[in-house]
Formats: C-alpha cells, structure tokens, sequence
C-alpha cells in the first residue's frame, strides 16, 4: 500500500542544510501495522509528514498504491488527505468553533459528504475511540489528552486505505495509550495500513514491525517477536 523508496529529506538552518532523512526504504502493507521508533529529533516526524502526504521529500519516492504521489501538487496532497488518508499529528489541529463530532466529520464534508452521514460516520469513530461522550463538547472545554482522541477519531473516519499517526499516544495516561494502539491493531486487522511514530516501546511491540531510525537513517528493523 504505501512505499518510501530511498526517501531523503533536507532543509535549510542557518547558512546549512541539515539532512532530516537520508535514503530511508520502508513499506506498509494493507492489514500491516509499522512502528519508527528512535530518540528524538532524529526524523519520525519529518518521515510521518511524507509517508502522509503533508509534505515531499528532497529526493526518493513516495507510493500509494502503486501510485506515485510523491511530487503531488497541493491541491492533490489535500485531496488525498480528504479521502484515503488518516493522520494524526502531534498538534491536534481541532477548530475551536466545532464541537468534537463536527471536527471529526468536518474531513467527510469538505469532500462533499452530506451532514447527516457526515455525523453518523464522526459518531461512530468517537464511539470506536472511547469517547463517544465528549461528541457535543468543545475543544477548550477538553483536556489535552481527550483532544488528542477526538483527533484520532477524525482520522480514522471514512473510508481511509493508510492511517499515519505521529507519536498519537503522546499525550495518553498508560490505559488509555493501551486502548489506542488496539484500535491501530483492529483497524490494520480490518485492512488498513497503519503507520505510526513512537518513542514508547510498550506501544512499538504492538506492530507487525519496528523500523529504528537514527539520525535520519534506517538503522534496523524487526518482527514482532510475539509472533515469531
């Protein structure tokens, strides 16, 4: 489903170029859940950004599909986004106007799906994400973490082939860290290509693989033990 063919990624700090990917390989499949892991700073974000289509590389390939999106004008980028693609980001980018609900059905309306499908849909990834109760609430009425499973639950609305989620367990206490990651596993199970950056282990031995970058580079990668 998604493939990352000699991926690199550089930009400009100062008067030099800082290397935030260098040639990284990596492929999801669909029912398969892939976890990066690595310190800090050492390009999971930047590797989540392309692998979601927020942003290109410098150099490489990116795949959807067998389709090539990787120099994807903006436009297209969003649409993609709209309506294949799931992301969470570390920032959860909820609009404060909206309640929970309609920022989880606000991707579904800007592709033109009609409201009450639109709700009906963002009320049942609410309830997937634990969370059915905070639908008519809004954003600064939440906390941190109540915020971050609202945005888990827009981008698992819809009809999403590839879900990428940018360390989405952050913000969580441990049981409800727990809970999340089983979502990851039921919608891979479900045939989703789910693709997600960590720096907590417990949640990195839920995936079929742990890809470790260091320094902007693939240094290692492993099956989940627990299946071997």
């Amino acid at each position: 489903m998604l493939q990352l063919e000699a991926v690199t990624h550089r930009y400009r700090d100062g008067d030099g170029m800082i290397t935030a990917l260098d040639k990284v390989n990596l492929g999801v499949a669909r029912g398969e859940l892939v976890a990066v892991t690595g310190p800090s700073g050492n390009g999971k974000t930047t590797l989540a950004h392309i692998a979601g289509a927020v942003m290109a590389p410098s150099e490489g390939r990116v795949l959807l599909g067998g389709r090539d999106i990787t120099y994807l004008a903006a436009s297209g980028r969003a649409r993609l986004r709209r309506e294949r693609l799931g992301i969470v980001y570390q920032d959860d980018y909820l609009d404060p106007l909206l309640t929970a609900v309609e920022n989880v059905a606000l991707p579904l309306r800007l592709h033109g799906i009609a409201a009450r499908p639109a709700i009906a849909a963002a009320t049942t990834a609410l309830e997937r994400s634990g969370i059915a109760e905070l639908a008519t609430r809004f954003p600064d009425t939440l906390s941190g973490g109540q915020r971050q499973r609202v945005s888990i639950a827009r981008a698992i609305t819809g009809e999403r082939v590839l879900l990428v989620a940018d360390e989405p367990t952050a913000s969580l206490d441990p049981v409800t860290a727990t809970d999340v990651a089983s979502l990851f596993v039921e919608l891979a199970s479900e045939g989703v290509a789910v693709l997600l950056t960590t720096h907590d282990p417990r949640i990195a031995a839920f995936a079929d693989e742990i890809v470790i970058l260091e320094s902007g580079r693939r240094i290692d990668s492993r099956a989940d033990e627990a299946s071997a």
